[in-house]
């Protein structure tokens, strides 16, 4: 795609694009100007008449009345700090509203006020200063919007201050970015760097930064402008324009097929041709067919890719993927597997490795052990490195303990000596006891299940292991020297502690984000915790901090998720007990124990459940279109509905929380039974299918539950099944007491 195409389209879709202001999901704390431990920061509810609230209506929906309410109480409590951070509300609403006069007014009226969020007013005044023209901005404007501290308007003060120097001497300005460019925004960063190089007269240090926004960026207004300022640079430098290089034309193909505009991909691709060196020139051509793959016309790609010929080794690794793809989808086994084989005359590409997956993948789900088994360790084998490496070994691991327990001890160790980083150490811990015990040796299997339940104490398989020590067997095993002495020499990575009080650092970002918060500025306030736990804070109690005023559990419970992505190996001791409250809510309990009780259901299962499905949003909606807490279809919630005790049913029934309980406790009833009481199996239906359940029952006669879990073939049904049981547990050993 030309770049005159690209950018009459482009204008022509943002023609018919309007902007909206940020909408704020969160409420507010009151404001704090003293440290405190961040886990015990918890936001009152709005009343609908203080600052956050006020704020908060006027930016979803700016209209005269909202803003005249929020002027309002900040004549009112002129005397106070919310009067003051009442100005800074409506001075960054003005600056996103494009009202830079009433920005400045509003700006200026607080300028020095808060000390601990000064560069965010500095910033945002010079930003609209320097938008309106003010020829008259200078670095002294802008210093304060660079504290010693980092800060998350930093970059793009850069930006506003290069804009300001440009006016005069735009090869400074665009020193000054080159100075910090690490840390400017993109694409925003490199297309300032190339209006200052621009204006600098510097033309082809502009092409080059425009160009490298127009070819890695394909969407938005940065893209749009970019466009637009290459077309005319083109036109003003003739012969002396420089040619974008071969990997920028590739690279904006490859952007675009991303983002699945096949078309104008392909279109790319084509265009380029003839610019491209052998390699590229070869990546090019293949990937023209990939677009015809990738778009659904698998017998065309098939047949073009079959019949292409490529010299350069990459090309011809991707071709062969390819045509391993293409004649999976066609059903074309000899074909697969062929196109496998040639693979081999290329060991090391990644190309191979896809495969190698892809196949095995294909072997997996149709229960081919002796096909997928060699084809996993080949992965492992070839690709030591590879990111999944330990997910390919613990297939043949654990294939091998499924054949012989006893025998699996060798295989199952070398998994827990190579891979400790990996999470399927659990699993493996756990059958490594199992097989200790199939070799008579509880001693030893004693010492793995406890080394299992100490270091990763919140998971389905330490679960397990504590089961396991529970029993008579386990509790009078003779102690293990040799296992002990093995054991001992594994080191796994742990969490760190949640500690009970903040840094100095923790504290600050605290503090600044409780006073956006308390302008209603949320979105500014969870980006500040943000960017504190990514710099100079403690993630955790940032964490808290946000999800403390996220207001309803399943959002609160988001953010720790995102934020504090290692929580499950965090011993429960570890953290405080807000921590994992946040983590494991437990909403609507009076209903929850109500409904499970009545269908003499675990509350804790159910709980456990519900997480899973809907993280406790009564709202929520999946892509199958199930529904509430529970994820009940409409089909099934009229079929249960009588028997739940549900009278008058509707799709909309579901979104409350009393009646989807209802409905949900239910429905997992009656799979319990259908299940013989079968917790794994019951949940593995929930998820995949009572009928894939039944067919993966066929596949070996399981010893335990254990070993069914860990052989279903779906990653996302078999982490559903673990994860439910360890909700579980978890809610038992927060909430039971």
């Amino acid at each position: 795609m030309t770049i005159r195409i690209y950018l009459a389209k482009a204008i022509q879709a943002l023609w018919f694009t309007s902007s909206i202001l940020l909408a704020c999901l969160a409420v507010s704390a009151a404001p704090q100007t003293h440290k405190k431990p961040a886990h015990r920061a918890a936001a009152p509810v709005h009343s609908g008449t203080d600052l956050a609230s006020l704020v908060e209506a006027y930016r979803e929906a700016p209209t005269p009345a909202r803003q005249a309410a929020v002027a309002a109480y900040a004549a009112a409590h002129a005397k106070d700090d919310t009067g003051g951070l009442a100005h800074l509300a409506l001075g960054i609403s003005a600056y996103e509203q494009k009202n830079y006069p009433s920005a400045i007014t509003e700006l200026k009226l607080i300028q020095n006020r808060f000390p601990r969020i000064t560069d965010y007013t500095a910033y945002y005044l010079a930003a609209s200063r320097v938008e309106s023209n003010d020829a008259t901005v200078t670095t002294r404007d802008l210093a304060l919007a660079h504290p010693a501290a980092p800060s998350p308007v930093a970059g793009k003060a850069w930006l506003v201050e290069a804009r300001a120097v440009k006016n005069d001497d735009p090869a400074a300005a665009a020193r000054l970015l080159i100075d910090h460019y690490n840390d400017l925004p993109q694409p925003d960063g490199d297309l300032t760097l190339a209006d200052c190089y621009q204006a600098a007269k510097d033309l082809p240090r502009a092409v080059d930064f425009y160009q490298r926004v127009y070819f890695q960026y394909v969407n938005g207004d940065a893209a749009v402008r970019s466009a637009a300022a290459l077309v005319a640079l083109k036109d003003l430098m003739g012969d002396t324009y420089p040619q974008p290089l071969p990997a920028q034309r590739l690279q904006h193909a490859d952007r675009l097929m991303e983002l699945h505009e096949y078309a104008a991909a392909r279109s790319e691709y084509e265009g380029s041709l003839s610019q491209l060196a052998t390699a590229q020139h070869d990546q090019a051509r293949v990937r023209i067919a990939v677009c015809d793959f990738l778009e659904g016309n698998t017998s065309q790609a098939y047949t073009a890719l079959r019949d292409l010929e490529v010299s350069d080794p990459e090309a011809a690794a991707e071709r062969l993927f390819y045509l391993e793809e293409g004649a999976r989808n066609l059903k074309n086994e000899d074909a697969m597997t062929a196109a496998l084989k040639d693979l081999e005359k290329y060991p090391e590409s990644p190309w191979r490795l896809k495969a190698l997956i892809a196949v095995a993948n294909r072997f997996l789900i149709v229960n081919r052990p002796d096909d997928y088994i060699p084809l996993f360790k080949a992965a492992y084998e070839n690709f030591p490195s590879a990111p999944q490496a330990a997910v390919y070994h613990w297939k043949v691991a654990f294939r091998e303990y499924l054949k012989d327990p006893a025998g699996a001890n060798d295989i199952l160790a070398e998994h827990l000596r190579n891979y400790t980083s990996h999470t399927s150490c659990g699993a493996a811990l756990y059958f490594l006891g199992r097989s200790f015990e199939a070799r008579n040796d509880p001693g030893a299997a004693r010492l793995a299940y406890q080394l299992l339940s100490k270091t990763f104490e919140n998971t389905y398989y330490a679960m397990l292991a504590r089961d396991r020590l529970q029993s008579a067997e386990m509790e009078k095993a003779s102690a293990a020297p040799a296992g002990a002495q093995w054991l001992s020499t594994l080191k796994f990575a742990t969490a760190k502690p949640v500690p009970a009080d903040g840094s100095p650092a923790t504290a600050a970002r605290i503090e600044r984000s409780r006073l956006l918060r308390t302008a209603g500025l949320t979105d500014l306030a969870d980006a500040e915790l943000r960017f504190g736990a990514r710099t100079d804070g403690q993630p955790p109690l940032l964490a808290m901090e946000a999800a403390s005023a996220a207001g309803q559990p399943h959002r609160a419970m988001r953010i720790m998720k995102v934020m504090s992505p290692d929580y499950l190996g965090v011993p429960i001791q570890n953290a405080p007990r807000k921590f994992w409250e946040l983590l494991f809510p437990l909403p609507y309990r009076t209903d929850l124990v109500q409904s499970a009780q009545a269908r003499n259901l675990d509350p804790f299962l159910l709980a456990g459940l519900i997480r899973q499905e809907s993280e406790f949003n009564p709202q929520a909606v999946s892509p199958a279109k199930a529904y509430g807490l529970t994820q009940v279809r409409p089909v099934t919630g009229r079929q249960f509905a009588r028997v739940a005790g549900v009278q008058r049913f509707s799709t909309r029934a579901l979104y409350q929380p009393s009646v989807n309980l209802k409905i949900g406790s239910s429905i997992l009833r009656g799979m319990l039974n259908q299940n013989n009481g079968s917790l794994e199996r019951t949940l593995a239906s929930y998820n995949a299918g009572p009928a894939r359940v039944a067919e993966w029952l066929t596949w070996n006669t399981y010893r335990e539950p254990a070993e069914f879990v860990e052989s279903i073939p779906f990653t996302e049904t078999r982490e559903y099944v673990q994860s439910v049981l360890r909700n579980a547990e978890m809610y038992r050993r927060l909430y039971r007491n």
